[in-house]
Formats: structure tokens, C-alpha cells, sequence
């Protein structure tokens, strides 16, 4: 056999399938509806389903029921309650009385470093503590500042909600 030269390679036998011409007459296998169908949307011309679109019956959009109200850039906040501060400093791995959102990371009552942090007054504090979150419920604030403490608001940027 000759050598294979530039001008008489061929695709392996096989390998290429012949394209499939739609709409070029009967002649061509693919005539009358151009591969088609008879009637409905899909054989219009411009035709194109919506993503969403489910055949004409109710989308799950709307038979879903929706309650409330979400916003999408809610920023929740980590809750930190007076109870856990005080079972901190009984179990005497609190060194000093400063507690702000890296001394709670260190100690393990956040997961979150960078997250804003709210303190909550569920339970009994009598350490005398200076507590620096971003936010503080009503009870907790009394409790801290009866057991001699102090309670200090970071700034923020975006409001809080815990829930």
C-alpha cells in the first residue's frame, strides 16, 4: 500500500456521520415538517419552552404554599448566653475578666470567628466581666452590669437578627 500523503487522508471508517439537513425538501428524508412533528408548540417556528415551563400545568412556583419572609442578605447572628460565661469562669478557663467575640472563639462558645455575636441573658452570672459583642439582649445587659460588669457594643455594619 502507498504511503499516506496530505491530500489522501480520510476520517477512519466510522468515525464521521453524515449531518443531518433539515428542511431541504422532501428529497432529503427530512422534508414536509423538517423532523418536527405535526402541530403543537415545538413545531412553531421560534418556538422555545421557558426553563421553568411544565407542559401547561401548575408550576411547582405556585403550587408550593410560602409562608414569611426571608431576606437573602440576613446576617445571623451567634448567640452566646450569660450562663455560658459564667460556666466559663467556674471552670477557670477564662484568664482575666475581658470577653470579646476571640477570647469566645478561643474558649469554643462561637464557630464562627468573624461572624457578629449577640449576648443573651438565659441564666445566672456573678463573675465581674467586660463583655464586647455586637449586640445584647435587655436581660442580658442587667445581668452583667449587676454582677459589676460592664457591656460594651462592637460596631457593625449590616443589623443583626438571631432567631
Amino acid at each position: 500500500m502507498a504511503k499516506d500523503i496530505l491530500s489522501n487522508l480520510t476520517p477512519a471508517k466510522g468515525s464521521t456521520h453524515k449531518t443531518k439537513r433539515i428542511g431541504r425538501g422532501q428529497g432529503s428524508g427530512h422534508g414536509k415538517t423538517a423532523t418536527k412533528g405535526h402541530k403543537g408548540a415545538k413545531s412553531r417556528s421560534g418556538h422555545k419552552f421557558k426553563l421553568w415551563f411544565e407542559g401547561g400545568q401548575m408550576p411547582l412556583s405556585r403550587r408550593v404554599p410560602k409562608f414569611g419572609f426571608k431576606p437573602r442578605n440576613r446576617e445571623e447572628a451567634q448567640a452566646v448566653n450569660v450562663q455560658s460565661l459564667e460556666r466559663v469562669v467556674t471552670e477557670k478557663r477564662l484568664s482575666g475578666t475581658v470577653v470579646n467575640p476571640e477570647v469566645m472563639y478561643s474558649l469554643g462558645l462561637i464557630s464562627r470567628k468573624h461572624d457578629p455575636v449577640k449576648i443573651l441573658g438565659t441564666g445566672d452570672l456573678k463573675a465581674k466581666l467586660e463583655v464586647s459583642a455586637h449586640a445584647f439582649s435587655k436581660s442580658a445587659i442587667v445581668k452583667i452590669e449587676a454582677a459589676g460588669g460592664k457591656a460594651t457594643v462592637l460596631g457593625r455594619k449590616k443589623s443583626v437578627d438571631v432567631s
